[in-house]
């Protein structure tokens, strides 16, 4: 394994990882791109973004509109999130998540430990500690390259 190229290591490794999350949320009728906006959402509202609306989300998640506008319309379905009318533009929706929303993304924090743990398994504590380090730093250089920048989501 250790002659095989670092990028199908990594793409074998993010594949296993979807498979598993995937799994489990279609036991909770979500799509993996309900769930990475629901992500979004989550990251928006931990940053103190304030009112929240469709185009920061289709922003964040690189959707268009209409396609942002069907997500939405199924969440909010679901139960996941609320929209209302924006409360300095009315033609725009202030978007925000449900205490279900929170809950799932508590239940999927859980359930990707679960999963990292099991991809550790036969790392000594000591190693998964780079690990984690390492791959921050890769985060950070990620982030820095496409003008980003980390913010808080990366610490």
């Amino acid at each position: 394994m250790n002659n095989m190229p670092m990028g199908l290591r990594f793409s074998l490794l993010d594949r296993s990882f979807k498979r598993q999350l995937d799994q489990r949320l279609r036991e909770l009728e979500l799509t993996g791109v309900q769930f990475g906006v629901l992500g979004q959402l989550d990251r928006l509202e931990k940053l103190g973004q304030g009112e929240i609306n469709q185009r920061a989300l289709e922003t964040a998640s690189h959707v268009t509109h209409p396609t942002m506008t069907a997500i939405l319309k199924r969440l909010e379905q679901k139960g996941f999130i609320t929209c209302r009318p924006g409360s300095t533009d009315r033609r725009s929706k202030s978007i925000s998540s449900t205490e279900k929303a929170r809950c799932l993304r508590r239940e999927v924090n859980r359930i990707d430990e679960e999963v990292y743990t099991w991809l550790c398994t036969g790392l000594s504590p000591a190693q998964t500690e780079q690990l984690d380090e390492i791959t921050g730093i890769m985060l950070r250089n990620v982030f820095e390259l496409h003008g980003k920048g980390c913010g808080k989501s990366c610490d």
